[in-house]
């Protein structure tokens, strides 16, 4: 099969035909007919996350049909699926027995430590592949497994906020602006300063207010999520809400945070970070998003452009969710 690999952080993925893998007990063959291009698979290939399998397969939004494997008795073959980011969790630790596989002691993950959908296949556990909701093309789902995920675990995380604010207008805010909107809440969107394409396309999402990450608000905010890897954004964020109000870290990496003066936190304001997904979640937001309904932007790269999907993702020059069409 033709597949993109990291061989190593920090180099361009190398193009190579290698052998199809062969799904172990428990598996599913997937034919890849699309996978998204998040941020996350840049700090793999930035060598921000450590130790990732090596050489890898990037990309944990994967959207493919079911092609064989010992895992076909829950999918039978043609059925499109989705593979997200957690890809297998050990079912025996706390978190897992809690009900908190997204904190499991022993959990790996899809693109990381599991060949992902940089490919034209790929093996996932049946346990952790997603039925897709009708509505949506191939390219227009994948942004939904990631973006969206780890979008509504934040939304979810940030409480009953009518106000909120959403710092970084990418993949995961543009999804879950559309989620706040349809639940009643008012959306402020904070992007990069002067970024006036951002806030345009915010607007078009119904966002009541767009402008520079660096200012205030019109009216203080009852909740933030931060999708930008911007550790500076966090005191920002916590002068921008109200007391008692909830700034949601919802990035996998994030660069430091600055050190603040008491007075931004005190008033029982709250910071939390979100790890990861569960399947919980997955079945939840895949379910509500033809509700609202959700819908996805994206910009189509072929396979062997996914290089260049990567560093138009780095510079931010991808307005929506970059996606790689693999059968293009």
């Amino acid at each position: 099969m033709r597949a993109m690999l990291l061989d190593a952080p920090r180099r361009p993925l190398r193009a190579a035909d290698i052998p199809r893998p062969e799904p172990a007990p428990g598996q599913l063959l997937i034919a890849v007919r699309a996978c998204g291009v998040c941020r996350t698979d840049l700090h793999v290939a930035d060598g921000e996350l450590p130790d990732p399998k090596l050489p890898l397969i990037l990309g944990h939004e994967i959207v493919g049909t079911v092609a064989t494997g010992p895992g076909v008795e829950r999918f039978a073959p043609g059925t499109r699926v989705g593979v997200p980011w957690l890809g297998w969790t050990c079912g025996a630790c706390r978190f897992c027995r809690a009900g908190r596989e997204n904190l499991c002691d022993r959990a790996r993950f899809t693109g990381y430590q599991l060949d992902g959908g940089y490919a034209e296949y790929a093996v996932a556990d049946a346990r952790y592949v997603f039925a897709l909701p009708n509505g949506y093309s191939d390219l227009e789902a994948a942004p939904l497994l990631c973006a969206g995920l780890i979008g509504y675990r934040a939304l979810v995380a940030a409480g009953d906020a009518e106000r909120l604010g959403l710092y970084g207008f990418g993949a995961a805010a543009h999804v879950v602006a559309q989620v706040a909107r349809w639940q009643g809440r008012r959306v402020f969107a904070f992007t990069r300063p002067a970024d006036v394409t951002a806030q345009r396309f915010a607007r078009g999402l119904g966002v009541e207010w767009a402008g520079d990450a660096d200012a205030a608000p019109p009216e203080p905010l009852d909740a933030a999520i931060i999708f930008a890897p911007v550790g500076a954004l966090v005191p920002a964020a916590l002068r921008a809400v109200e007391r008692g109000g909830t700034v949601v870290c919802a990035g996998i990496h994030m660069s430091e945070i600055p050190a603040f003066p008491y007075d931004l936190l005190w008033g029982e304001r709250v910071v939390r970070s979100v790890a990861n997904l569960t399947r919980r979640d997955g079945e939840e937001f895949l379910a509500l998003a033809p509700k609202v309904p959700v819908r996805t932007r994206v910009e189509p790269y072929a396979l062997a452009r996914a290089n260049e999907a990567l560093d138009n993702l780095r510079t931010r020059q991808v307005s929506g969710a970059a996606v790689l069409d693999i059968t293009a």
